[in-house]
């Protein structure tokens, strides 16, 4: 655990802007200036330096950063010696805690298959209530990492529905799936196409909870994320490198379960419903083909332009679902387009929303909490683009340009403008190593959506 509640050995943290290091030094003693100086110490921002005591021991260490930035302290827990640490008196709780989840998302590695983990520097967290919503916020973020960096192999549509089910008996919530063939005869087609062709069979899975008093009248909150645990392309196969990071293609799933594990430890005031088509995007006899006219729960016809635009497939069933339920607000999170990285990069997930106030509310809260969203337009007129000759609709646009809109347009035929419904287009990978980020699965969204709901329905 890289928090701890207490340590009277704890070395002290100080962390200095840049623009103060000057002032701050004049304040130090002569010894401690002159080993600043002596070890070529420059302040600069992000720079850190370990600080002796009289005896030659380390008495704490310095860091140059912004103190509004939650990863100011992000690559300490695995730089600095072992033991525990505390922040400088002079940092307020608030951001003390901020600084507090960057640390332990600094001190998150992916060990597995490791046969050791790095031992990291601990971090005091005297006061309780601070500590224990910075572990759960942490566990969510963390733990939604590790589903996307879990190899295909180990983590198929199966163990994920296993995943959700612990959570859901540790969280007196109601578990259930649908399995395979049973798809077809519960009217859930657009999911069984996608993921009929893999030998691991294809899933809806669903997770139910209500807070303590709820009624009727409670609103509900639907969750939902996308769920392709591999995905190869299909027929229209992806090339070697396309496919190398495939394992991701569940990460909409990873953020949407480890913010309803939220939503249910922090006991919001909602009635929860929980929604993963789990699937593998597979190539064999049974796959589905370029060309063919599915079917959805919905009633409405799919041509298939591509079968790797096979998210939006799985999702439009599972949204229809969610509709049937008349929530309050869908949220829907997924490793959709490589249309939107382009547009926006790996860092910021495009959003979509017809309801301004609330995309402006839940783009405020994830920059409040810095986990970015950015706003996209639903626009209209593009809709011609995945218009089809002989069905409702195709599933690919018309051209390469718009990819992420026309995606997002897809999916906006299976959810009536009166029902408040966000899209979120998320990356779910960090392609370089950051303070707070290692290299590797990313969990992007879920803390700004945590941010408003706690607003919504703390």
């Amino acid at each position: 655990m890289s928090l701890v509640s207490s340590s009277p050995s704890a070395k002290t943290v100080h962390l200095i802007a840049a623009a103060s290091y000057s002032e701050w030094l004049k304040a130090q003693t002569t010894a401690l200036q002159t080993w600043l100086q002596a070890s070529g110490f420059s302040a600069k921002n992000g720079e850190m330096a370990l600080l002796p005591d009289r005896d030659g021991g380390l008495s704490g260490v310095l860091v140059v950063n912004r103190a509004s930035d939650m990863y100011a302290l992000g690559k300490l827990p695995l730089t600095l010696p072992k033991g525990a640490y505390q922040l400088s008196s002079e940092i307020a709780l608030p951001v003390a805690e901020r600084l507090a989840l960057g640390w332990c998302l600094g001190a998150d590695r992916f060990t597995r298959y490791k046969k050791k983990a790095a031992e990291t520097a601990q971090l005091v967290v005297a006061d309780d209530a601070a500590r224990n919503r910075v572990l759960q916020l942490a566990a969510a973020v963390t733990g939604a990492r590790a589903l996307v960096n879990t190899p295909a192999e180990d983590l198929g549509p199966q163990q994920l529905s296993a995943f959700v089910a612990d959570i859901a008996e540790r969280e007196n919530a109601k578990f259930s799936e649908i399995v395979g063939d049973d798809l077809l005869t519960q009217n859930f087609p657009a999911i069984h196409a996608v993921g009929r062709a893999s030998h691991r069979p294809p899933r809806l899975l669903e997770l139910n909870w209500q807070c303590p008093d709820a009624d009727a009248s409670t609103p509900l909150l639907v969750l939902v994320g996308k769920g392709v645990c591999f995905d190869t392309g299909g027929l229209d196969m992806k090339a070697s490198d396309g496919m190398a990071l495939m394992k991701k293609d569940m990460g909409g799933s990873a953020v949407a379960i480890m913010l309803a594990q939220l939503v249910m430890q922090t006991t919001l005031k909602v009635r929860l419903k929980l929604l993963v088509p789990a699937v593998e995007n597979a190539v064999g006899p049974m796959s589905y083909r370029p060309g063919d006219v599915i079917a959805t729960r919905s009633g409405q016809s799919v041509e298939i332009g591509n079968t790797d635009a096979e998210g939006r497939v799985v999702l439009c069933d599972a949204l229809t679902y969610a509709v049937e339920a008349k929530p309050a607000l869908i949220l829907d999170f997924a490793t959709l387009t490589g249309a939107a990285r382009v547009a926006l990069g790996p860092d910021l997930p495009a959003t979509f929303c017809h309801d301004d106030e609330l995309v402006h509310t839940l783009i405020q809260a994830g920059t409040a909490v810095q986990d970015p969203l950015w706003r996209m337009p639903l626009w209209a007129d593009y809709q011609r683009m995945i218009d089809s000759p002989i069905a409702d609709m195709n599933n690919a646009g018309s051209s390469r340009m718009a990819g992420a809109i026309t995606a997002a347009l897809y999916l906006e035929r299976f959810v009536p403008k009166a029902i408040p419904w966000v899209h979120i287009d998320t990356f779910c990978w960090n392609d370089t190593e950051q303070p707070g980020r290692p290299k590797g699965g990313a969990c992007q969204g879920l803390r700004a959506a945590f941010a408003y709901l706690s607003t919504r329905f703390g």
